[in-house]
């Protein structure tokens, strides 16, 4: 057993130095945007380990390709997913003829969501923070709180989906 994960892990090991550049050539041919195609290209071999049991030399290749292409549909659904919220939510705000309502009914929510921040735990509140109101990546966040990349997500996912539910009962 220990033999197979030692082997095992010796393959992703030498995949990586092996495929690493093409699926990172593959990655950012779809999405055309270095930094994520970087970070995407990183997952598609962490997400490798976890099949480090069923991996054979002869069959890792199409593993590693049928990885990145469902990390790159997942990531585009998301990508497109936030640009029909974005454009539903410009348009909603360009029907608003009261400016003054507007920006009562704007403060209010805001003020609603910082309370709802307030309640999250101290690390989910500081990730949240700096994703939503500092504009940083994951990547940022993760080397200035010194917390690993998944973990940062982790809370991301968490505290936005928190915030997320206690906005909807606001409105």
């Amino acid at each position: 057993m220990k033999d197979s994960m030692t082997t095992s892990m010796q393959l992703v090991a030498t995949s990586y130095e092996s495929y690493h550049h093409s699926v990172f050539l593959y990655i950012y041919n779809k999405i055309s945007n270095k930094e994520e195609a970087e970070d995407l290209s990183q997952d598609v071999f962490v997400r490798l380990m976890d099949y480090k049991l069923m991996l054979r030399s002869d069959t890792v290749k199409f593993f590693i390709y049928t990885i990145a292409r469902n990390i790159v549909n997942d990531y585009l659904r998301r990508h497109y997913k936030k640009q029909e919220i974005t454009t539903y939510l410009y348009d909603q705000a360009s029907f608003s003829t009261n400016e003054a309502e507007s920006q009562v009914i704007a403060n209010d929510l805001a003020e609603q969501e910082a309370y709802r921040i307030s309640l999250l735990p101290v690390q989910r509140r500081k990730v949240y923070a700096m994703s939503r109101f500092d504009g940083k990546s994951t990547t940022e966040i993760s080397a200035e709180l010194n917390l690993s990349q998944r973990t940062v997500e982790n809370h991301l996912f968490i505290s936005r989906k928190e915030v997320r539910e206690y906005m909807k009962q606001c409105i």
